[in-house]
């Protein structure tokens, strides 16, 4: 299998096709993409059976990635459209497997005192929580609202306790009928840093894209369908080498017109080769930009309004 290195199936299905020279589509994958708008792209991947499992390394469902072009300069407006995107794709996949009354409890991923991995919080701190209202003061509520409770459970490294063990008891005793999951992610680009969410109803596996895996989160493991959002927010230094190769060989074909071996060069995946040598060095960092707090805030409102109105 290939050392995808990303959570993104849409990534991994990309990958897939240049190393493999697939032109059409992977046997077991059926994939579309539709153009929202200039700034907000939309693609869908379908998983049907193991033949597209050994594809990508990913487990059969539905994976749909929102991608946002320019987020560190998105006003409100561009927010709230972004927002209702996610709203829709979001609502389709809800109504998949509970009814409009039935409770979802939303889980928070992440360590809010790390940036880049903080966007799970972050958006739990903005959730529309009812399910102690519709307990203690139902008269003020329509009588359709859906009970939504929320946690965010922390890391391993600061409470001692599997991610899925604290969920699991959560949702043993809440009893939620849905759990839809935030965390952050790696990715294969650059420029998909905090422009990309990932909807998937397969579950997730904390800290997979960065060679950290967790417990996973899924049916299996909580009992209940899990729904996962994923915001890529970090890259390895291979990742960033690679980008900048291309756009480096970009620019030098601007000056010579026709150059046979910078084209080659640019055609290939050379990702694999430069991890190799910057690994001796322990030089293959997890990298994040600058940018990263402007960018998270901007993600947690158009991901915390994209669930509330979903709910």
């Amino acid at each position: 299998m290939l050392d995808f290195r990303t959570d993104l199936a849409d990534e991994r299905k990309d990958l897939y096709k240049k190393a493999n020279n697939i032109e059409n589509e992977i046997d077991g994958i059926e994939a579309n993409e539709e153009q929202i708008n200039n700034n907000i792209k939309v693609t869908r991947v379908k998983i049907m059976n193991e033949q597209g499992e050994r594809a990508l390394g990913k487990v059969k469902g539905n994976y749909v990635t929102i991608d946002m072009k320019n987020m560190k300069y998105m006003g409100e407006e561009e927010i709230q459209k972004a927002s209702e995107i996610l709203c829709e794709e979001l609502k389709k996949m809800i109504d998949e497997y509970v009814s409009k009354e039935q409770e979802i409890l939303v889980v928070g991923l992440g360590n809010i005192y790390v940036t880049p991995d903080a966007l799970g919080p972050k958006v739990i701190n903005e959730i529309d929580i009812t399910r102690h209202l519709l307990k203690y003061v139902p008269q003020y509520l329509d009588k359709n609202t859906r009970p939504v409770s929320a946690i965010s459970p922390g890391v391993l490294g600061t409470t001692g306790i599997e991610t899925a063990e604290i969920l699991k008891g959560i949702v043993d005793n809440v009893k939620p009928k849905l759990v839809i999951v935030i965390d952050s992610l790696a990715s294969r680009s650059m420029e998909r840093i905090s422009s990309t969410i990932q909807l998937a109803d397969t579950g997730i596996v904390p800290g997979a894209g960065v060679d950290n895996a967790r417990k996973e989160l899924t049916v299996n493991t909580l009992g209940v369908p899990v729904i996962a959002l994923g915001i890529p927010t970090v890259v390895e230094t291979a990742v960033v080498v690679n980008d900048c190769l291309d756009v480096f060989i970009e620019k030098l074909q601007e000056k010579a017109e026709s150059n046979e071996y910078l084209n080659k060069l640019k055609e290939e995946d050379n990702y694999l080769e430069i991890k190799e040598a910057l690994i001796p060095k322990d030089f293959n960092f997890i990298v994040t930009p600058k940018e990263i707090d402007s960018l998270v805030e901007n993600m947690k409102d158009v991901v915390a309004r994209g669930i509330n109105m979903s709910l």
